[in-house]
């Protein structure tokens, strides 16, 4: 059994789950941000992962030689929300009738992004700890002739 498609794909995950973790935190951060009017409001964003179009199978079982995992993407977009009007008149940015364009940010769903990356990130490090922790195991065994 090849030991690194074990570290490979916990390394996967980790990238993943640190960009969902970022983005989270960068749609949190511009949350309060506001825009003169007619001046580009931030965007949020979310993360976008897609598979190489083989079924992880094929890797299972061997059918892609040379490669020890299919090739994924990871790609953040702009999501299609819309802008939270908040009304303050005194504000600089208020528009003609008192309101304050902020990025539509749901600030409940941005924390649940961000608690379950993080815990789907400690989930792959306590795998690479396992697979390590077999893999020392197995070189103990087989050098204790």
């Amino acid at each position: 059994m090849d030991y690194r498609a074990i570290f490979e794909v916990s390394a996967a995950g980790m990238t993943l789950e640190k960009t969902r973790l970022d983005v989270a935190a960068l749609n949190l951060a511009h949350m309060h941000s506001s825009a003169a009017p007619g001046a580009a409001l931030y965007q949020p964003q979310r993360v976008v992962a897609s598979t190489s179009g083989k079924p992880f199978t094929s890797f299972l079982l061997g059918e892609m030689p040379g490669q020890l995992l299919p090739a994924g993407q990871v790609s953040v977009v702009p999501t299609q929300a819309a802008p939270r009007l908040v009304p303050d008149a005194g504000h600089p940015h208020a528009d003609a009738k008192g309101l304050v364009r902020y990025p539509g940010v749901d600030q409940a769903a941005e924390m649940i992004t961000a608690m379950t990356a993080l815990r789907a990130y400690e989930a792959n490090v306590a795998a690479v700890g396992f697979a390590k922790a077999m893999v020392n195991k197995a070189l103990d065994i087989g050098g204790s002739r």
